[in-house]
C-alpha cells in the first residue's frame, strides 16, 4: 500500500491538484488500483450556491481523467522526484463516461499496463464506485523524463 506521503514521492502534484489518496495494489510493470475519495469539500465545489442540487455536484469530468492518469504516473514510476525522473502525459483516448461521480463516493482506479516501449507506456482501465462502472480508458500514454533544472 502507498499512502499520502509515499504519493508525493512518486508524482509532482500537490494540493488541491493531487487527485488519488491511496494505492492498495500495485504489481510492477502489470497493474495498479488506487482510490479517491471525492468530497463536497473539495476547491471545485466551492463557488456552488446552496442549494445547486445533486445534479451541479456531479464530479467534472476532466478530474475524473487526471485522477486516473494520476495513479497509471503511480505504475509508470519513473523512480519518483527523488531520483530526477518524472511521469509525462502525452495523451488520453477513447475515453467513456458510464456513469456519475459524486460526493461521498469512492473511486477505485484499475490501470493496466498494455505495452512498454524504452521510456514511453501505454495503459487502459476503467474506473468504479461500489463496483459499478463510472469511466472506461481506452488509451493513456505517458513518458518518463529526467528532470532537468532551469
Amino acid at each position: 500500500m502507498i499512502g499520502a506521503d509515499g504519493l508525493k514521492g512518486l508524482l509532482p502534484h500537490r494540493y488541491p491538484m493531487l487527485l488519488v489518496d491511496r494505492v492498495t495494489e500495485v504489481v510492477p510493470g502489470e497493474r495498479l488500483t488506487a482510490l479517491k475519495a471525492v468530497t463536497c469539500n473539495e476547491p471545485w465545489y466551492a463557488a456552488l450556491p446552496d442549494g445547486a442540487g445533486d445534479l451541479a455536484h456531479d464530479y467534472p469530468a476532466v478530474l475524473l481523467v487526471e485522477s486516473w492518469c494520476q495513479a497509471a504516473g503511480v505504475l509508470a514510476g519513473g523512480g519518483g522526484r527523488e531520483a530526477g525522473r518524472v511521469p509525462l502525459l502525452g495523451g488520453v483516448s477513447d475515453v467513456r463516461l458510464v456513469g456519475r461521480v459524486r460526493p461521498g463516493d469512492v473511486l477505485t482506479h484499475h490501470v493496466r499496463l498494455i505495452r512498454d516501449v524504452a521510456d514511453t507506456l501505454i495503459f487502459a482501465g476503467a474506473t468504479t464506485v461500489a463496483d459499478r462502472p463510472v469511466m472506461e480508458v481506452g488509451r493513456a500514454t505517458m513518458a518518463v523524463r529526467s528532470i532537468k533544472p532551469i
